[in-house]
Parts: structure tokens; sequence; C-alpha cells
């Protein structure tokens, strides 16, 4: 055999096994089928300005191993992910907190906003005559209340999963964070920041020194390609590996559209969620303001995304597994066929059936190395 493995996808979980199976002396090949590296957390630079081709990504854990694994390739800046929440031109801090209770019903004290969700979430458990909710509308008005359902949950939600909150489980949102603090800080996390340069600085020194080929799609020569290595690691979706026997797993996607503007500075946040129904996106990414440090940061251009949620179909990239229970059933059936396949590693979001943040994918790659 040419290869002792062959990653296929170059994203976070493939970049990351291929350099722990180098620091093991085993020859790898990562091949993936777009036209570039890193997966969803490659940056496409536009006039300097690190634009996050795939959604906005903000690197954030608790695990000082992953903190330091990361660190030991390139400097990472001090971005604290603050998003605010547009509502029919209302704004609001996001998560929820003493802020954002302060802008919705100008409330100064915990007591004061305690008191107030607790009398709207009472209205709503009233309504439910002693049963539990029964789908996501319900449970979320029993966890916050009218007010901040209506005006930063409801819309925006439903823009995501393209359906009423009615019809969607009460199990999607177990809890909903609440802060009685003046905290913008979304992650409660100990660590967080984005890698100065973008996340293809990061990428590319994982991959440093070892093989690698885009516009490369492992089905289309797969006699090929499962015939030159000594075992596969596969991040892609799961289903397909297994030629859909069992049928397709379900995802959302997200429809990206960048705009160039030249203005100095288009919304003065990195990240504004738009949370009424009637505007069809969910939010706007203005990528220069993840990186305040970048040179380019005062020049008179901006790049904004505008995101829109949608239904995936074949030929999208497929970005949420849709974890409801129909799914989770069909992906234990192809997680079965996957454990008993040799020599083939399955792993991350899709060949996983499961979303995953950042510092969970290399997490769980240094939790094998010692079977690398």
């Amino acid at each position: 055999m040419k290869y002792d493995y062959l990653i296929v996808g170059s994203g976070l979980y493939g970049a990351t096994f291929a350099y722990l199976a180098k620091q093991h002396g085993k020859k790898c090949l990562v091949i993936d089928k777009r036209k570039h590296l890193g997966g969803n957390i490659y940056c496409e630079n536009i006039d300097g300005i690190h634009v996050h081709k795939y959604g906005a990504h903000i690197f954030h854990t608790s695990n000082k191993d992953v903190w330091n694994f990361v660190n030991s390739f390139v400097p990472f800046n001090r971005y604290t992910n603050s998003p605010v929440a547009n509502y029919k031109g209302e704004l609001y801090n996001l998560p929820f907190n003493m802020n954002t209770f302060y802008q919705m019903w100008h409330v100064r004290t915990p007591e004061e906003a305690i008191k107030k969700i607790e009398e709207q979430k009472k209205e709503a458990v009233c309504l439910l005559h002693g049963r539990d909710p029964a789908n996501l509308e319900e449970q979320a008005l029993t966890l916050v209340g009218r007010d901040i359902y209506e005006k930063l949950i409801k819309g925006y939600t439903e823009k995501q999963w393209g359906r009423k909150c009615t019809e969607l489980p009460s199990f999607i949102i177990k809890r909903i964070p609440v802060r009685f603090t003046f905290d913008n800080n979304y992650f409660n996390d100990t660590y967080q920041g984005i890698p100065i340069g973008g996340y293809n600085k990061l990428i590319e020194a994982l991959l440093d020194g070892i093989e690698t080929k885009v516009n490369t799609d492992f089905f289309e020569n797969r006699n090929y390609f499962e015939n030159i290595a000594k075992k596969i690691v596969f991040t892609g979706k799961i289903d397909e590996f297994f030629d859909y026997q069992y049928g397709k797993l379900e995802y959302r996607t997200v429809r990206f559209e960048t705009e160039k503007l030249a203005i100095q500075n288009y919304q003065g946040n990195a990240v504004i969620n738009y949370t009424e129904a009637e505007i069809p996106y969910t939010r706007i990414i203005e990528h220069k303001h993840f990186e305040p440090e970048n040179p380019t940061y005062n020049n008179p251009i901006t790049i904004i995304t505008r995101e829109y949620s949608t239904e995936w179909k074949d030929g999208m990239e497929p970005f949420y597994p849709v974890n409801n229970s129909k799914n989770n059933d069909l992906y234990k059936k192809y997680k079965l066929l996957a454990e008993a396949s040799k020599n083939i590693i399955f792993g991350g979001r899709l060949a996983e059936y499961k979303y995953y943040d950042m510092d969970d994918v290399i997490s769980n790659v240094l939790s094998i190395e010692n079977d690398i």
C-alpha cells in the first residue's frame, strides 16, 4: 500500500488526524472534493479581510489541552462573541442577560428581571393545564415567557428550521440560557478567539508536509482510493458512504449571500441576528469585526454575508444534522455498518451525524491518538 492513511476531507477532523498520524511516522494522503482545504472553517481573503466562507466560526473551549494544541500552530486573538438581535429595528444584546432585559422592559435589577420573567412563565404554565409542553413554542414560553419568545426566539427559530414552532418538537429547546448579570459574552468557556490571519493558517500548519489533493471526489474513483491505503479516515456523509442503503439522512443547509461595500463599518458588530419572520435571512455577518487587529480594519471597505437557512437537497452542502427520532434511528443503522467496517474510521459532523463545536472535533481526535 502506498499510504498508511487516506483521509477523506480536509476539515478540522481530517487535518488534525493527519497531523497526529504524521507525528507518529505515518504516511498520509488528504483529499477534498472542494477546490480548497479547510472544510467549513475555510476563509477567503477579500481585500485583506478574512471572510468566513461557510458561516461564522468562533473558537471557544474550556479544554486547556485543546487550547494549547491550536495555539501551538497559530496565535489567537481575543475576539469575544457578543451577537446582537434585531427585531423590527429594536436591538437586543445576546445571550439573554440584564442588558437584554433592560432593553426589553427597562428593568434595572436582577430582582425586577426575575419577577417579570416568572410572571410570564406562570401564564404559560397555566395554559398547559398540568400537561407537559407539546411543542417548541410551549416549551419556550414556559422557560422565558412570551415577550422574549415572540421577539427573539420565534421568528429566528422558524427560519432556521423551515417550520412553525408549533410543529417543532419541544426537545429542541431543553433549556434557554438566561443570565442575571450585564454580560454579553455568548460563551461560558474559559478560552475564546479567532486565529490571527484566519483559519487557513491553522489548517496549513496542521497539514504542513502532508500530501493533499483538492478537487478530488472520493466517490468518483472509489475503487482506486480504497486500495491505496491501509486505513481510511472518512469525514463525509455516512449514508453516502454506504450508498444510502437504508435511505437518506436529513440536513439543514445555509445559503450565503456575500457583498462588498465601500464603507469602513456597516453594522458595528460581527454578528447581528434578524429575529423577525418577515426578513428572510437569519443573520448578517460583518467579517472584519472578527479581526480588529487586522491592518486592513480601518480601510473604507467591508464584506458582509447574509445567511439564509434552507432545507437540504442533493447537490447542496449539508450543514446541520436534523437529529429528530426518525433520523437518529436511521443513523444508528448506518453506525452499525460503520462499526463492522474494518480499517475505516468515521469521524466528524457528517460521518457521526452530530453537530460538533470545533474544540470537540479536536478533542475527539486527540482522544484516539494512541490508536493512530
